[in-house]
C-alpha cells in the first residue's frame, strides 16, 4: 500500500488540510466554551447528565438524531449522486 493512497493524497498536503481543519473545530468548540483543558471534564458532565436523565435521554438522543438527519442525509445523498456521475478511473 502506498503512503499516499493511505493518506489520501500528498503528506504535506495532508498535513496542511488537516491543520486548517483542526483550527474550524477548534474555534467552534471554543464557541461552546470548551477548551483543552475542560474537554474531559465537559464530556465527563454530559455523560453524567444523559445517565441522570435515564428514558429521557432515549428520546433526547433521537430528537437531535432526527434534527441533525434532516441537513446530513440530505446532503450526503446529493454528495453521493454527484460522485456516482464521475468517472471512475478502473
Amino acid at each position: 500500500m502506498n503512503l499516499r493512497d493511505f493518506l489520501g493524497g500528498h503528506p504535506v498536503a495532508v498535513a496542511i488540510r488537516l491543520a486548517i481543519i483542526s483550527i474550524l473545530v477548534g474555534l467552534i468548540l471554543s464557541v461552546f466554551g470548551i477548551t483543552p483543558r475542560n474537554f474531559f471534564y465537559v464530556v465527563d458532565n454530559f455523560a453524567r447528565y444523559v445517565y441522570d436523565m435515564g428514558f429521557d435521554a432515549v428520546v433526547w438522543i433521537f430528537e437531535y438524531l432526527a434534527l441533525g438527519a434532516m441537513l446530513v442525509v440530505p446532503i450526503w445523498v446529493v454528495i453521493r449522486v454527484l460522485r456516482s456521475g464521475r468517472s471512475s478511473p478502473d
